[in-house]
């Protein structure tokens, strides 16, 4: 009987040649299937706000690891990691590029942390939650749009934002709640205006300061601030209207809640809504001291941010008339 010899073919399944056939390798490209959790939300801010940033240690143990127009911060706890934000879908890649150039693992992730349930800042969290096991933190109403994958009805930029992968576990946080790991306690604000669910991170950080001579940690007070920008869909009004009352007195207490938190260093959920992405160019480039310390940080954004509302306030009374 004559010898026969048996190969695959991804293509054409199983077949069978005479031994003495000319046979020729096909070439086979396996293709990984996309992700789901990091496919690219497409927006006209992308490379504005997804350019590549290096990683730094901002102050102690808070760490810079976002992408150049949108922050995320990684806590190193002593007892595992607290990541503040996600970015984009498309930034997960990088954020968690950085945090391994740090020397850290994803894995020691525990805790993810929400300032506001809009794509650009918590498109990446269901992926990075996913690849770190980590528990995602969030206000009630974050948590709410968290779990939807779609900002909420009343949310002023609703109609606006497009929808995020969903994140199917989420635990709530109170006003004024804390979360402890290790020897670091994280405390949730709750600021609502710019979303109905926008809440500002604060902890305690500290540097030892001439450690070699005996001298103390030197603590300073690290706000991650979620944005009190006024910025809304065309139709929507902080002025009451027909679907609510008044907003604006929530919004200007949120804006004083945020100037009288306890400041000395400001990180905000957009770099360049406190000047975070110079400082960060400084801080890499040695600029001593440290550019990020800055006692006034939070009362000058929020000065910025109700001039916003002001400006938005004096266009929906315009438009009115």
């Amino acid at each position: 009987m004559q010898a026969r010899t048996i190969f695959f073919s991804i293509l054409f399944g199983l077949s069978l040649a005479p031994a003495h056939a000319a046979t020729t390798a096909v070439p086979v490209t396996l293709l990984t299937p996309p992700d789901p959790l990091t496919r690219p939300i497409a927006s006209p801010y992308e490379a504005q706000w997804n350019r590549p940033q290096q990683p730094a240690r901002i102050y102690g143990n808070t760490y810079y690891v976002g992408v150049g127009g949108l922050s995320v911060v990684l806590i190193h706890t002593g007892a595992g990691l607290v990541l503040i934000d996600g970015a984009l879908p498309q930034s997960v890649a990088m954020i968690e590029a950085s945090i391994r150039q740090l020397g850290f693992r994803v894995q020691d992730i525990k805790f993810i942390l929400n300032t506001e349930a809009h794509f650009d800042h918590s498109g990446g969290i269901a992926a990075l939650a996913r690849d770190s096991g980590a528990v995602v933190v969030a206000s009630p109403l974050g948590a709410q749009a968290l779990r939807a994958g779609r900002v909420l009805e009343q949310d002023p930029q609703a109609g606006d934002i497009e929808p995020m992968p969903a994140v199917a576990k989420v635990s709530e946080i109170i006003d004024g709640g804390m979360l402890t790991l290790g020897a670091t306690t994280i405390t949730a604000h709750h600021m609502p205006g710019h979303t109905p669910g926008s809440t500002s991170w604060t902890w305690v950080s500290c540097e030892a300061v001439g450690s070699s001579t005996g001298n103390p940690n030197t603590c300073l007070n690290v706000v991650f601030g979620a944005s009190l920008n006024a910025v809304a869909a065309d139709d929507f009004h902080f002025l009451a209207d027909v679907n609510h009352g008044d907003l604006t007195p929530d919004f200007r207490r949120a804006i004083n809640k945020f100037a009288s938190l306890p400041c000395d260093i400001l990180i905000t959920s957009h770099p360049d809504h406190s000047g975070a992405d110079q400082k960060l160019a400084q801080l890499l480039a040695g600029v001593k001291p440290n550019p990020f310390i800055d006692a006034q940080g939070c009362r000058k954004a929020a000065i910025t941010f109700e001039a916003r509302l002001e400006k938005r306030i004096a266009k929906e009374k315009a438009a009115a008339k």
